[in-house]
């Protein structure tokens, strides 16, 4: 198998660990070796395949001026391509690609299409945009609205492709229940909308609803949410779960909740997986208009959709799950239903794995 280099700066935040490794499971005719500046300090040995990692003084030149270390040992791997992961890593990978003589192709997530700091005057990914919107063979972008915001941005809509990652189908019996309460999953940011969720959850109360709302994630906003959230009765704060964790509060929970809005940064979502990963455990989904769910939930078909920044209209959608178990299985059902046929992971794996296999560099004969 040959070897395809992936370029992500930071090797791995916990945040991102599982959608990374979900772009890769389906692969067989490419190794990724992971290249970057620096490894998280959770991360465990032998999870990925390292490639050498650009820190110190040499990290920094590369950084700043496109000076690529360690360029024997890269080019003895005779990569087929260079898979720069988020659009920053994309602006950092082009020295790399253009030393190694090898295409590019670059993964947008959504918050490195939308967010204003990215493509502000200084930037890194600005100042070095034109050449690599010029040398990149192709952009992925994990939903629809990157792709629209992409071409807003002035990348050639030719060179854009929309490819959703996907998530693992593992075999599911059929739900014994509609399970109980409210669960959030993700970083305690702003995108993710929290303050929305907060007055939901009082309102709620008011009504005098007492469902349980777990919270799983951790961020810098966590102490906000806490202390708003502080004599609230039936909340719970989980911090960082693993995968298993995860899955498990996925399948007790009635539904599974995400508020996100656009930050006043621009930041957004591209295609948020926590929706995927409900779905496959057919947990019905209540997402905001503004957390780039379209293509993946159709309203009152196999999720909900509500206004963005409106408690309100989350309040009486959480209420009409909560008290219509019969809705909320069928909606679990069919938003199941929708990943296994759309969004498998190892499909999707597979498709990527063709597109970086179709603009690789022959082997010289």
């Amino acid at each position: 198998m040959r070897p395809v280099i992936v370029y992500r700066d930071h090797i791995l935040p916990r945040s991102e660990i599982a959608f990374m490794h979900r772009q890769y499971l389906g692969f067989d005719r490419l190794t990724p070796i992971w290249v970057g500046r620096r490894i998280t300090a959770d991360y465990e040995p032998g999870s990925l395949t390292l490639g050498p990692i650009f820190t110190g003084l040499g990290g920094a030149l590369f950084k700043a001026f496109g000076i690529v270390p360690h360029l024997g040992a890269l080019r003895s791997l005779d990569a087929a391509c260079v898979h720069a992961q988020f659009g920053r890593g994309g602006a950092l990978a082009l020295p790399l690609a253009k030393a190694l003589g090898v295409p590019l192709v670059v993964t947008f997530h959504g918050g490195d299409a939308h967010k204003a700091a990215h493509w502000s005057r200084f930037a890194l990914q600005r100042l070095r945009m034109p050449a690599m919107i010029a040398y990149a063979s192709a952009f992925v972008c994990v939903s629809e609205g990157v792709r629209r915001k992409l071409i807003l941005r002035g990348v050639p809509a030719e060179k854009l492709l929309v490819h959703p990652i996907g998530v693992e189908i593992p075999p599911l019996p059929p739900r014994p229940d509609a399970g109980d309460g409210m669960l959030f999953i993700g970083r305690f940011v702003e995108m993710k909308g929290l303050p929305v969720l907060v007055e939901a959850v009082k309102l709620l109360r008011a009504r005098g609803t007492k469902a349980r709302l777990v919270m799983i994630g951790d961020g810098p906003d966590r102490p906000a949410i806490e202390a708003a959230l502080e004599g609230v009765a039936n909340v719970e704060f989980r911090g960082w779960q693993t995968q298993e964790q995860i899955a498990a509060a996925i399948t007790q929970a009635r539904v599974v909740v995400i508020p996100s809005v656009v930050a006043r940064s621009g930041e957004t979502e591209g295609l948020p997986s926590v929706a995927m990963e409900a779905m496959r455990m057919a947990t019905p989904v209540l997402a905001s208009s503004d957390a780039s769910t379209e293509g993946l939930i159709r309203h009152g078909e196999n999720g909900l959709v509500v206004p963005s920044r409106d408690p309100a209209a989350f309040t009486d959608a959480i209420e009409h799950l909560l008290f219509d178990p019969t809705t909320a299985l069928a909606l679990g059902a069919a938003g199941r239903a929708t990943v296994e046929r759309d969004f498998n992971a190892a499909t999707q794996s597979h498709r990527l794995e063709d597109l970086l296999l179709s603009v690789a560099q022959p082997r010289p004969r």
